[in-house]
């Protein structure tokens, strides 16, 4: 018996037009805009997925991938264009601002009944949102005092899947102090650590696409909103939608944490610059201002 292996295809020719109403389709869809730059980029993930789907042509796969009842191909094009790269207490001035000053004036005054809520999107592979954790319970004198809800949403289901795994390289630890480490994390092998199983369960990971009002109107009342580097994919109206979708979402006088590139004053007017520590945040006024 003769076994042949399936030959290479050579890549699928996609025309500008073809190429331009791809990327207004995935924008509408994620609010995430292609630039010029990234066209390479774009059209070799395309190329593996139509490789992946067995599809003939670009043509026969954006129908394909449009009329889909489920949406499951749509998701693992999105699994193959967005970008992870993270690590355990990135930025860490911000979560030195959390405990230091947004926690204290979101329970000042407060009732001990009303949970804390933290967001983190998009929470990638769980460094941020495990860094919120660890940073509460080791450097917030108020933390047993507080029930504490921390939220850990992304676009990327296979992304999500690592988080609740919570297994990690050096790369990703690079930044956990041997103390931290040694407490919270249980060695698996060579280079590989594995977040404890309290952590892992005590943080809500959920697929969310920001632009979908459906998959968002679960999150009341937040307290605070980490969402680093995200909106430098967006166009302005995706970003200005997103952040009044912030807004909506938040308790009165809650928080936004951006990445360090990005500025809430070019978004929207609604939220007021707060500085703690060595970072500017961005509150949602309170009723009483």
């Amino acid at each position: 018996m003769t076994i042949s292996a399936r030959q290479p295809r050579s890549p699928p020719t996609i025309t500008e037009d073809e190429y331009a109403k791809f990327c207004e389709y995935f924008y509408r869809k994620t609010g995430i805009q292609f630039q010029d730059t990234k066209k390479y980029y774009v059209e070799r993930r395309i190329a593996d997925r139509i490789d992946k789907t067995e599809t003939e042509s670009f043509r026969d796969y954006f129908t394909f991938l449009r009329f889909q009842a489920s949406g499951e191909e749509l998701q693992h094009l999105v699994n193959s264009m967005t970008v992870n790269e993270t690590y355990f207490f990135r930025e860490d001035y911000q979560f030195e601002a959390l405990v230091k000053g947004i926690l204290p004036a979101r329970t000042h005054n407060r009732s001990q009944r009303d949970p804390i809520r933290i967001w983190s999107i998009p929470c990638s592979s769980g460094e941020e949102p495990y860094s919120i954790a660890l940073s509460i319970l080791e450097r917030w004198d108020q933390a047993d005092n507080w029930d504490i809800e921390i939220y850990a949403s992304d676009i990327d289901s296979r992304i999500l899947n690592e988080a609740r795994t919570g297994l990690y390289g050096a790369r990703s630890l690079q930044r956990v102090p041997p103390a931290l480490l040694s407490k919270y994390f249980l060695s698996r092998g060579e280079d590989s650590w594995q977040i404890c199983e309290d952590l892992r369960n005590s943080i809500d990971f959920s697929l969310v696409n920001v632009v979908d009002p459906m998959q968002t109107r679960r999150f009341r009342n937040v307290d605070v909103i980490f969402c680093r580097n995200m909106l430098i994919y967006f166009d302005d109206v995706a970003r200005r939608e997103t952040v009044e979708m912030f807004y909506e979402l938040l308790s009165p006088g809650g928080f936004v944490c951006l990445g360090h590139s990005e500025s809430m004053s070019r978004m929207t007017s609604l939220f007021i610059p707060r500085k703690f520590q060595d970072t500017i945040v961005y509150q949602k006024p309170s009723k009483a201002e």
